[in-house]
Formats: C-alpha cells, sequence, structure tokens
C-alpha cells in the first residue's frame, strides 16, 4: 500500500508548472529520470522516442532564438503535424476555452489583450527559466500509434520527476519552431520535432504554479459492463451531432 500510495501521489500531485527556480538539477539525476521512463510501453518494443536535453549556455542560446524568431516572425513558423482539429468542437473546445480563462486569468491577462498573450506565450520558449530543457522528436514515417507510445513515455519522464521532488511542463509550443530548433541541435531530417519540457524546481513565489486544472469525474468517461451495477457512459448530444455531421 505504501508504494501504491507513493505512485499515486506522483500522479496526482503533477502539474505544469510555468515558474522555475535557478537550481540546477544534475545530469545524474536528469539520466536516472530518463533511464527509467525509458521501460515505458510500445508496441512490438519499438520505442519511439529521441530526447535531446539542453542545460546552460547551450539552453539559453536555443531559448533565446527561439524568442526572437517569436517576437520578429509570429504566424510564420509551422509544427510539422497537427495537435487539434480545426475548429476544435464541443466539451474539448469548453475545456480549452475554460484552460485559458483560468490561466490567464490567474496571471491577470485578459483574453482580448493580444499583445500580453503572446508575450506570455514567449515564456515557454526560454523553457520558462528552469535549468533543463528537453526536446522530443519521432522518425517521421511512423503512425499514430507510436505517437500513442510517445504519450506513455512522456508522461513516465514527468512522473519519474515528480517521484524526486522534480517539476516540468510539456510543452507543445516548441514544435512549429523546428527550423529554429535544428540550427542548435543535431536533429536529422527525418526526426519530427514532437514537443519541448522544461524540468527543475517550482519557484514557490510564481503565482501562476499554484494553478490546478479542473478533470472530469471517472463517471464522465468511463463505463463499466459485466458488473453487478452497469453504467453505461452517456454520449454528449452535442459531440455526437458534430460527429454526424462530419
Amino acid at each position: 500500500m505504501e508504494n501504491t500510495k507513493a505512485v499515486d501521489d506522483a500522479i496526482k500531485s503533477r502539474h505544469a508548472v510555468r515558474g522555475f527556480l535557478s537550481k540546477p538539477v544534475p545530469q545524474k539525476v536528469i539520466k536516472e529520470i530518463l533511464d527509467v521512463a525509458r521501460f515505458a510501453p510500445s508496441n512490438s518494443n519499438t520505442q519511439p522516442w529521441r530526447v535531446y536535453v539542453v542545460a546552460g549556455e547551450r539552453r539559453k542560446a536555443l531559448g533565446n532564438a527561439i524568442v526572437a524568431a517569436h517576437q520578429a516572425q509570429p504566424g510564420s513558423h509551422t509544427a510539422q503535424y497537427r495537435h487539434f482539429p480545426e475548429p476544435l468542437h464541443g466539451d474539448f473546445l469548453a475545456r480549452q476555452n475554460n484552460f485559458a480563462a483560468d490561466y490567464y486569468g490567474t496571471l491577470g491577462i485578459d483574453r482580448t489583450d493580444l499583445a500580453a498573450r503572446h508575450a506570455q506565450l514567449g515564456r515557454n520558449f526560454i523553457f520558462f527559466g528552469a535549468p533543463t530543457g528537453l526536446i522530443f522528436t519521432i522518425d517521421r514515417d511512423l503512425e499514430k500509434g507510436s505517437w500513442l507510445d510517445y504519450g506513455m513515455f512522456l508522461q513516465s519522464i514527468m512522473i519519474a520527476a515528480r517521484s524526486r521532488g522534480i517539476d516540468s511542463c510539456p510543452q507543445i509550443s516548441f514544435a512549429k519552431y523546428h527550423l529554429v530548433i535544428r540550427d542548435h541541435l543535431p536533429i536529422a531530417k527525418h526526426e519530427v520535432v514532437v514537443c519541448g519540457m522544461s524540468l527543475g524546481y517550482a519557484d514557490p513565489s510564481v503565482k501562476v504554479n499554484d494553478l490546478r486544472m479542473a478533470r472530469e469525474s471517472l463517471e464522465a468517461f468511463a463505463s463499466f459492463f459485466g458488473y453487478e451495477n452497469e453504467t453505461p457512459l452517456v454520449c454528449n448530444p452535442v459531440s455526437e451531432k458534430i460527429h454526424e455531421q462530419a
């Protein structure tokens, strides 16, 4: 039971941290975290992940270059894949809107203040001040199943880090600046930049680090069959209507 609680606590207490102390994470500890995460499952043991870890002056140089591109060429960089459909719809859109309201509200930024939102987005690219940054890539020929495997690898990193008192923030925003990233890291042509991640120790003085995102209840997403009391999932009629029209 003690081990169960430790694992549960690491999963439940993990959240996206967007303000870090300058305290470095020793390379030895980073290696320990990745050495644990490599045991994440993947179909037929294909292990589709590759990680580039940056710290010190290399991290600063990479972050500054992306910030410069973000400021000088807004909208001119695109990721090599689509994360969401366009437009996002139904409950997914509602949750995204709720996230934005909570996130920018905590920062004191009006959602209509595009300049302030753009500036806040730029903080992603300096890894929110974290001492360690990670860039993740995948072979461009792999399909959706391998991307599912990749998610389990990323989660494993964050849980292994959390169990050591180290915080993280997974960041899809890095994906669209893959051309800039390639100028600083030896990423092969056949690799697609999946995302980045900030890793370090949370700064308790940063208010946004207190933000916790709401999660749907178990009953909202899980159905149980073959039990004494079956609880079929009730489909969202709005989402169903959208899918019928698609």
